[in-house]
């Protein structure tokens, strides 16, 4: 269910509230000894490009990363800074992209088995952009970061693009019903 917002200022706004639900499920995280934890970033990303379609979506991703750049702690545990990007779990912080952008296009499908599958497509991408800088950055080889801090989450993650699938259809469905959207 694609939105359509009847006014610039409501997609500033969805933006940035999509943005800052981002920057609070990141701190619902568990530290793990591999430096990449365990959070509902994941569930957030997809929330934003399932409720906000690929551009807007992806637009609330970059402003949550630009806002953790600059310094502010909305990176999980807390953390903020231009380091986190090149530190342990940056790849993953780069694939987010392709998880709001590909749930986003699923929005525009109005099929949700495959909007989910899309969704995981996606989080395929952010897996592999992660385990890469992980790979680099320890000097292993991509499947053993892949073992290490991509495959023991994956189910974890499914589960999160899918139930974020489900969670936009109901608030997409409430804010049609308030008469704040219209869909299509």
């Amino acid at each position: 269910m694609k939105i359509v917002f009847k006014s610039p200022l409501q997609k500033v706004v969805m933006t940035g509230v999509c943005a800052a639900l981002l920057a609070v499920l990141s701190q619902i995280s568990i530290p793990l000894p591999t430096g990449v934890p365990v959070t509902l970033q994941t569930f957030a990303v997809a929330l934003c490009g399932y409720m906000l379609g690929p551009g807007l979506g992806s637009l609330a991703v970059l402003a949550y990363l630009a806002i953790g750049a600059v310094g502010l702690p909305v990176f999980a545990g807390f953390s903020g800074g231009v380091g986190a990007f090149l530190g342990m779990s940056g790849g993953f912080l780069w694939g987010f992209f392709a998880i709001s952008a590909l749930c986003g296009l699923g929005t525009r499908i109005h099929n949700r088995p495959l909007s989910i599958v899309l969704g995981c497509g996606g989080l395929l991408v952010c897996h592999a952009c992660g385990a890469a800088q992980f790979a680099f950055l320890t000097s292993s080889t991509f499947w053993q970061a892949a073992l290490a801090v991509s495959v023991p989450f994956l189910l974890k993650d499914v589960i999160s693009v899918a139930l974020a699938c489900f969670a936009a259809a109901a608030v997409v469905a409430s804010l049609r019903r308030a008469r704040l959207v219209d869909t299509l």
